[in-house]
Formats: structure tokens, sequence, C-alpha cells
């Protein structure tokens, strides 16, 4: 569905297809040092507005909706009864109640599947991509990029700060994601540009969250994970202590009583092709039985792939990790920004 949105981006070079953007101008020449300027097509957005907001939404999602302060954002899964996530969200505060960000490829189904839940709650959902757009800034000179741009920036990581009609999550030290008319977007955009900001793809922004251990569920990894398998807990995306919510004893029980065996790890793959999220992960421990899988992709700078996989802890603590069969390519395993406990 185009937009003027859209039709912008594509008089700027744009290549849309799929919800993916690339601009094959400068992606291919992006230096790694730089701060880049992401039209966030891939994800869509549900608006929750009402006064029910706050104890609706957190009756259903793994967090504390109902403590979350006006200027903070935290991120959110909604699961299945058996726990396994079926979304996980950006999630902030709206002057009439809540938006929430998650792959587009699942948000029509979502949304579907959370006003099932509405009843006689005082809340309205509906699709906010009409009007509003989200453009992703991450590198580091983001936060100078986005104050030359006239644009609000909040102090810490999962805070957002608002001017007008215009958000800006800091999801973390040199990562944004800006919420603005879907009508002025277009303009945000050259400001951001104009400011020093490099035009560039759907990947630039997924090899930022990937770098930072931030994952996305798509429509090929629904199901398949409990939230700790994606370190949901450590980044903040499960809250223990409020009441209950879908899947909440199996992700509580897992959490208490030690029965972890799978995490979620960043890794490099040389490759002839990238590898979809979902796809198998082997380890000779495991013989011909997956031990994990795929959960994001994006190129890498300097050749290959990087991606964020949930394996078997035992297969990762012996470092010897296999794409696609036991005799696949071998992943090589990189850092991530926060302990894995």
């Amino acid at each position: 569905m185009t937009s003027p949105w859209t039709e912008f981006l594509t008089r700027e070079g744009a290549l849309i297809e799929d919800n993916s953007i690339r601009f094959a101008a400068t992606d291919a020449a992006t230096p790694r040092d730089a701060t880049v300027a992401v039209p966030l097509l891939h994800l869509g957005l549900i608006r929750c507005a009402g006064a029910d907001s706050a104890p609706f939404l957190h009756n259903l999602l793994s967090n504390d909706v109902k403590k979350l302060p006006d200027d903070a954002a935290q991120w959110n899964s909604f699961n299945t009864p058996k726990g396994r996530m079926l979304a996980s969200m950006l999630l902030w505060r709206e002057p009439e109640g809540h938006m929430l960000a998650l792959s587009a490829d699942i948000h029509p189904a979502i949304l579907k599947k959370l006003s099932m839940y509405v009843l006689r709650s005082k809340v309205s959902l509906g699709d906010a991509g009409p009007d509003t757009a989200l453009v992703g800034v991450s590198g580091p000179g983001a936060e100078g990029i986005l104050l030359a741009a006239g644009l609000p920036v909040a102090p810490t990581s999962m805070h957002q700060a608002a001017s007008g009609t215009i958000r800006c999550i800091r999801v973390e030290n040199a990562t944004f994601v800006v919420a603005v008319p879907l009508a002025d977007a277009p303009r945000i955009y050259g400001l951001l540009v104009g400011a020093g900001a490099t035009k560039a793809g759907t990947s630039a922004w997924q090899l930022a969250m990937i770098r930072a251990g931030l994952p996305l569920i798509t429509a090929l990894t629904q199901e398949e994970f409990v939230a700790q398998m994606l370190n949901y807990e450590i980044i903040g995306g499960v809250n223990f202590h409020k009441g209950c919510y879908p899947g909440q004893e199996i992700v509580a029980r897992t959490q208490y009583l030690g029965k972890l065996k799978k995490r979620m790890y960043r890794v490099h793959v040389s490759a002839d092709q990238a590898p979809l999220p979902g796809a198998d992960i082997f380890t000779p421990e495991f013989g011909e039985q997956s031990a994990g899988k795929v959960v994001n992709v994006a190129p890498s700078p300097g050749g290959g792939y990087e991606a964020l996989a949930v394996m078997q802890m035992t297969c990762a603590e012996a470092n010897d990790a296999r794409l696609g069969s036991p005799a696949g390519p071998r992943l090589e395993f990189l850092e991530l920004p926060y302990a894995l406990s």
C-alpha cells in the first residue's frame, strides 16, 4: 500500500518491497561508523486508547504497563497460554493511551487477536499506520543529529521525549525510534538527512538491533520461544511481580525453577545467502536434531551475516554450532552488550 510517505521515499531513491526498504545508492557504501536514518517500514503500529488502556494491556502483556511512567518505554511480549511468544513489542505512553510497535508481518493478526479481549473494557484498538510513521536513527552521532534537526531527545535508554506530535524513544545509548505524523514524515526525514544522517534501509536497522541484542519476533518465529530464551528478562521485557497474563505461569516457572536450557546469542556466519529467521542450528551434541533457531539476520559490513540465534546453552559453551545442517557453515560467537545470567 502506497502513501505520500512511501511515494516520497521512492523519489528519494528507495526500493520498497514486502515491508522492507533499501537505498541502492547508499546501502552498500554506508561507512561502518555512519549514523543512519531508517524508515521503519518493517514495523507495524497498534494504538490502544481509552480510560482502560493501561489495565487492558497490563492483563495481556508480560510487563507492568500500569506502572509505566509517562516518559518511559518498555519491551513487552504477547504470549500463548503455553508461554510461547506470539509477538515482541516496543510500547510507550501516549496522551490517550499507548502505542505498540511490532513486526509488520504479524501486525494484522495480533491486532485482531488483541481486539478479541476488549469485551467491556473502555479501550479502542486500531492500526496507527495510516496516521503515524516511524524513523530509526542509530549510530555514534545519533543524539547530535536529532538535536540539530530540532527533535526531542530522551536523556536515558527506554525513555521518551515529546515535542508536540513528535515522540522520540531512546531504545539504547545511540539508537532512537522517532514517531511522527505520517504527513510530516517527509519533512522530518529531510531534516535528519540534512543534519548528517545517512539514508539507509531495513537491514541497517536490523543490524543495529542485533548488535544491541534486541530481538524481533516475526511470522517465521512465532511460538518458537519462551521470553527468557530471547533474553527478555535481561533487557527488561518481563515483570515477575505483576498479576496473571497469558503464559505467565510458564514464564515464571522457567525463571524460578531454573529450567531454562536455551539462550539467545549473537553470531556471525559466512554464507552465500542470508539465513531465514527460523532456520535450524545444529551441533555435534545433538546430531541430526535441531539445537536452536535463528531469530533475526542482517548483512555484516565485513561480509557474511550477523544474527541473533537461540540455542542450547551447552552448544554455545562448546563453541561448535552449525547453520542449516550438521555440516553447515560454522557460527562464530560474538559479544552481546549485556551479560547472560
